[in-house]
């Protein structure tokens, strides 16, 4: 499973308050749901090896992806997403490199007032090209949903989204369906072991492609500033022939 992916993160987490070294168990938790009425800001660098049509290649990613609460005057909240990737690699074609920004990622859920265990949210996602060499130079749009339950120290929901290109004549042309169901275990010492999948079905190409991710993090409280710290691995069980391998 190792030489398919490698998964590290490290969150800066701010607060409306200060958190105290007592808290970090229930705000560990509360880092599990990805619609919590929190402020992060979270930095994760991911590596991919065995790309291409030789195996040979390699990218590197490194997403600036914070989150965003606004509170409603009925409980509700919306929460906006922002997926910022810096993508690098190489000998995905034979003896070519490419880097730049990639496509911005830009989701909004309005989410009500929880009533009991369950928590969701639905609302628009939009893809940003940024006219990089990584990127598909290709506006897409879509809706995206997401539904969560916390019980215990049990985190488990999973988050979908559906985007299609909005151009007459895209460069290129996007169908595609993202379902990412997740489970995640918090400790009362603030460690988080977590299991999730990133699966994407191309109906362009009629292709999964299917990661499963473990990780593992810890929160601390740095000064007075919560950080959440987080590594992982992960394999892929589907992806297109030119895409990630694991062993």
């Amino acid at each position: 499973m190792a030489s398919g992916k490698w998964i590290a993160a490290i969150a800066g987490v701010v607060l409306l308050v200060t958190a105290g070294a007592d808290e970090t168990s229930d705000l560990a938790q509360e880092l599990a749901n990805p619609i919590a009425a929190i402020i992060s800001v979270p930095f994760q660098w991911n590596r991919d090896d065995n790309i291409g049509a030789t195996d040979s290649g390699r990218r590197t990613m490194l997403n600036f992806q914070p989150v965003i609460p606004f509170g409603l005057h009925n409980g509700a909240n919306i929460i906006t997403r922002t997926i910022v990737p810096y993508i690098g690699q190489e000998n995905g074609v034979p003896v070519t490199s490419q880097s730049g920004f990639g496509d911005i990622l830009q989701n909004a859920w309005y989410s009500p007032a929880p009533q009991g265990d369950l928590i969701w949210g639905v609302g628009p996602i939009m893809r940003i090209p940024t006219g990089s060499d990584v990127s598909s130079d290709t506006w897409a749009a879509g809706i995206t949903g997401i539904g969560v339950v916390q019980t215990g120290n049990w985190t488990y929901g999973a988050l979908a989204n559906h985007i299609w290109d909005i151009e007459s004549n895209p460069d290129t042309p996007t169908n595609s369906t993202l379902l990412q169901p997740f489970v995640a275990y918090t400790t009362e010492t603030a460690l988080m072991v977590s299991l999730q999948s990133e699966s994407t079905y191309d109906w362009e190409a009629e292709q999964w492609s299917i990661p499963v991710n473990l990780a593992v993090s810890k929160l601390a409280i740095l000064g007075q500033v919560p950080v959440n710290f987080q590594g992982g691995l992960g394999d892929w069980a589907e992806a297109p022939s030119t895409g990630p391998e694991g062993i």
